[in-house]
Order: structure tokens, then C-alpha cells, then sequence
């Protein structure tokens, strides 16, 4: 077993999940890159399904992706409508999502500017602001 196996293997019970070979497919496609990810559980499990002639559930990807979430090792991404992508890279940055492609873009957080917040409301506290600005082509 390589290493980069065991770390797939401890990211999986760290999250509580048993260490499948389906799921460690999915760790491989989500942590073995260089560049950050992002991806709906439907992109992911047609990547699985076409890159990799990998048959797993939609269940399966879904309870893992969201086990990884839950534990830390992506973050998700709210675009509206029901729909939301996952990252990789779980440090706070913003985006721009694409309408066209349906793409999220990473933008560097220094590009951003927040001026000014709201009081939140009465025994809460703001934990985190992402930016996430909607673009499509021009006409």
C-alpha cells in the first residue's frame, strides 16, 4: 500500500466510512491533483462512471462526498436552485460561477474588497464571507 492509499484510507474513517475500493476511487479523483476541484456529485459520478468505468452508486458518492464535508476535507459551494458544487480547496476564497458552463472559477481573496458587513443577528456571529459573483458571456 502506497501512502497516498493510507492517507485516502484515513480521510475515509476519519469521515466514518469504511474503506471500499469505490471509495477510494473517489479520494483519487477528488485529492490526487495539483490544481483545486470542483464538481456536483452528479459530475462526479459521471467522471467516475466515463473516465474511469468506475459503477458506483449516486448514493455512494453522495454519502461520501458529504461525510468529506462534514468532516472538513471539502468545502460546498451554494449556487441557488438546489444546486450546489463541492471544493477541494477548503480554505476561504471566493468564485465566479460561469451560468453557460455551469463552472466555478477560483477568484484570489485579495481581489475582493468587503467594505462593510451587517450586525448578525442577536447571539450569532459571522463565521466566514465568500463571495460568490454570477458572470455569463458577453453579449
Amino acid at each position: 500500500m502506497t501512502s497516498i492509499e493510507a492517507n485516502y484510507i484515513e480521510k475515509l474513517r476519519n469521515s466514518g466510512l469504511r474503506p471500499t475500493k469505490q471509495r477510494i476511487k473517489i479520494c483519487e479523483i477528488l485529492f490526487n491533483r495539483s490544481k483545486t476541484f470542483h464538481f456536483s456529485v452528479n459530475d462526479l459520478t459521471k467522471i467516475l462512471q466515463n473516465q474511469y468505468n468506475q459503477k458506483i452508486s449516486l448514493a455512494t458518492v453522495y454519502n461520501t462526498v458529504h461525510a468529506f464535508k462534514k468532516k472538513g476535507y471539502l468545502k460546498e459551494i451554494s449556487i441557488g436552485n438546489d444546486m450546489s458544487y463541492f471544493d477541494t480547496n477548503t480554505s476561504s476564497h471566493h468564485h465566479f460561477y460561469d451560468e453557460q458552463t455551469k463552472e466555478l472559477i477560483d477568484i484570489n481573496s485579495q481581489e475582493v474588497e468587503i467594505k462593510k458587513t451587517p450586525t448578525p443577528p442577536s447571539g450569532k456571529k459571522i463565521e466566514d464571507i465568500e463571495v460568490t459573483i454570477k458572470i455569463s458571456k458577453k453579449n
